[in-house]
């Protein structure tokens, strides 16, 4: 029997290789809304380790449980060649009784259920235990009224999305050019758009969908979403707008590479990263790094081994984890680039450079994490998008925001030169166009911080949120 005055209590679960944001809403539950949390964690064989750290982590905050599930293994389930969506939901599918035994172990049941997008294989879990179900769509306002609306367009469009020349029109949003449609939309024969369509129907049949943008970044696509709105025929659910939800850095790491940021003057430096999975290939790596020494700018590169030697195309790596790497890069860079750059293999403390005061741009994939990172550090950007939703937040940033800038050529389609990379880094760093870029994004970081402030737009939608989940929790008890 659920009590008015009870504690709500919510259980969040991640999915594979998206347990951050979910932590970090978590974290946002407890400190704004005085809520009690859990956290089930779900993760591949192979990520299994990763996971693991992230979950000690967020123990060590003391502020939620944390569950973490057998990792799922799935090399039984798809093929070789099956990944994104479709590894997902094959791994949901596999810690489905695990989840639901976890929550069955708890001391009560939850007031709700939040799983993340790509969890969204375990929400009919919550219609068995007559529990309230929300879905946590991590990325931003766009991408969530594409996803909703590709039911219908599967429906009205016949052959392959990305051979049609005109944009496809969401109702009440921005337009989508094809060549900005999401992965699993570029193939419709594939598992992965199979999988994506389902998750866009699913979505709508939860309670309620928080997403990881606010009021004030997305006006006119979250209007769209709600009711009486152009998309209020697809989306009937409330939407809770509760970014920025990203990670904070802590401001006492200390090493060489931060010695030498200190040294640096304020918004001087480019941080260059392609995330975890991004890869470039060797004759792009070249080219970037000719780029950025023809720009005379400051930089810290993370470099990874090359994904193949020429083209633009994801390939198996050819490079290894060990190599030097200035084996990728021309002769002498490293030596000529030493006074203003740092090149570090591999991985870097991306939170914590982005908010040094030295940071004044990044050179990024346009993950909508990093995208966050970067609005709330008020930092403009050179978008390089290569996979899963990327080109559409690149194209969000450049032509509605008004705060990155990006090449003629789709680096996911072709080389860019390395006097267009010199002429991008220049123009956020050095001309006219990169100052007002900078000034927009110090609103935008304002407004990302009004945002969460006590009052503000998301932590009023959170705070709406959790009182919907207890309404409904108490309306399905009886």
């Amino acid at each position: 029997m659920v009590q008015s005055n009870q504690k709500p209590h919510l259980v969040l679960l991640s999915a594979p290789a998206h347990l951050q944001p979910v932590i970090e809403l978590g974290k946002r539950l407890v400190t704004c809304q005085d809520v009690k949390a859990t956290i089930i964690v779900a993760s591949f064989v192979q990520s299994a380790p990763a996971e693991s750290r992230m979950v000690q982590a967020a123990l060590a905050t003391k502020l939620f449980d944390v569950i973490h599930l057998p990792p799922a293994d799935i090399s039984n389930l798809v093929e070789p060649g099956d990944k994104g969506i479709t590894s997902l939901s094959a791994a949901m599918h596999v810690v489905k009784p695990d989840f639901q035994a976890a929550i069955l172990g708890l001391e009560t049941l939850p007031t709700a259920l939040v799983v993340h997008v790509f969890a969204i294989e375990c929400l009919g879990i919550a219609d068995e235990l007559k529990i309230p179900k929300y879905v946590f769509v991590s990325t931003n306002a766009w991408f969530l009224a594409t996803i909703v609306y590709t039911p219908v367009l599967d429906k009205e469009v016949e052959g392959e999305y990305a051979a049609k020349k005109e944009p496809f029109a969401l109702p009440g949003c921005s337009s989508i050019r094809a060549e900005d449609l999401p992965d699993p939309m570029l193939l419709r024969t594939k598992a992965n758009y199979r999988e994506y369509l389902k998750i866009g129907m699913e979505i709508p049949k939860a309670d309620g969908i928080l997403v990881n943008s606010w009021e004030e970044l997305q006006p006119k696509t979250l209007a769209s979403l709600r009711d009486g709105n152009l998309l209020a025929g697809v989306v009937k659910a409330p939407i809770f707008p509760v970014g920025p939800i990203n990670s904070e850095g802590s401001s006492a790491l200390k090493n060489e590479l931060f010695d030498w940021l200190d040294k640096q003057p304020f918004d001087s430096v480019l941080y260059i990263s392609f995330g975890s999975m991004g890869g470039l290939s060797l004759e792009q790596m070249l080219e970037l790094a000719w780029g950025l020494e023809l720009s005379q700018q400051r930089f810290i590169w993370v470099v990874r081994p090359p994904i193949e030697k020429s083209g633009s195309g994801s390939g198996p790596k050819f490079g290894n984890i060990g190599d030097d790497v200035s084996s990728y890069l021309p002769e002498g860079f490293i030596s000529r680039t030493r006074d203003r750059g740092v090149i570090v293999p591999q991985w870097a403390p991306q939170v914590e450079i982005l908010s040094h005061p030295s940071c004044g741009g990044f050179f990024t994939h346009c993950g909508w994490s990093s995208a966050i990172e970067c609005i709330t550090n008020g930092l403009p950007m050179i978008a390089w998008p290569l996979y899963a939703e990327q080109r559409m937040n690149a194209t969000l940033l450049t032509e509605e925001m008004g705060i990155a800038v990006r090449s003629e050529t789709l680096p996911s389609k072709g080389i860019v030169g390395r006097e267009e990379i010199e002429k991008m880094v220049r123009k956020i760093f050095v001309d006219e166009g990169g100052r007002q870029m900078r000034a927009r994004m110090k609103e935008l970081k304002l407004s990302a911080e009004k945002a969460w402030s006590n009052g503000g737009s998301s932590y009023d939608a959170l705070a709406k949120m959790v009182k919907h989940s207890q309404k409904k929790a108490i309306a399905i008890d009886v």
